[in-house]
């Protein structure tokens, strides 16, 4: 509550601006008998500015969906919408009250909100000599490296998932460990 209004903050995670749209439909129907409904996403990885969008949704211009939209750019989360839905409580907040308690409680929101780290892998396919293996097992495991599929013959071959930002630290790994006799391909 602030000063008689009650303001109600709902997140949700959406992968694109339609499930954005979608979820703010949800949320009116939720609360058909709101004030406002103002909301802002962030569709894709967090402090993104390449998917947004905002609403102050009848409130005076900026005084809601920017201050939303800039707690979630600020956040460190990222594919994420926020509706905050006000009743009025007939006291008037002024511009920078409005701001103060729109995005007030976006953060009280963030505070709580479970999240998950996102990595964006590439598939590899490696062959490494039988005496490097155990070194590449324990380096895949220390950068996140998922290990999908082996195969043993004269050399192992090894399917994995490994971060984007390490597939260039992993050609020189396997390169160091094999005398440049391993390879890495992207699948």
């Amino acid at each position: 509550m602030v000063r008689g209004s009650r303001f109600i903050a709902t997140l949700t995670r959406v992968r694109d601006p339609r499930a954005a749209e979608q979820f703010v439909e949800q949320v009116r129907s939720e609360f058909p008998d709101a004030s406002h409904h103002c909301f802002a996403f962030v569709a894709g990885p967090p402090g993104s500015t390449t998917r947004i969008g905002l609403s102050d949704d009848g409130e005076p211009h900026g005084t809601a969906g920017r201050p939303i939209l800039e707690a979630l750019l600020h956040s460190g989360v990222g594919e994420v919408a926020a509706v905050v839905t006000r009743y009025f409580g007939g006291t008037k907040l002024g511009r920078g009250g409005l701001g103060r308690a729109y995005a007030g409680g976006v953060k009280l929101a963030l505070e709580t909100l479970p999240t998950v780290e996102k990595i964006d892998r590439v598939e590899l396919r490696i062959e490494i000599a039988y005496g490097a293996l155990d070194a590449l097992f324990r380096w895949l495991d220390e950068h996140d490296g998922v290990r999908l599929q082996e195969a043993f013959g004269g050399a192992v071959t090894l399917r994995a998932a490994v971060p984007v930002r390490e597939v260039a630290a992993l050609e020189r790994v396997v390169a160091d460990l094999t005398g440049g006799a391993g390879r890495v391909e992207r699948l």
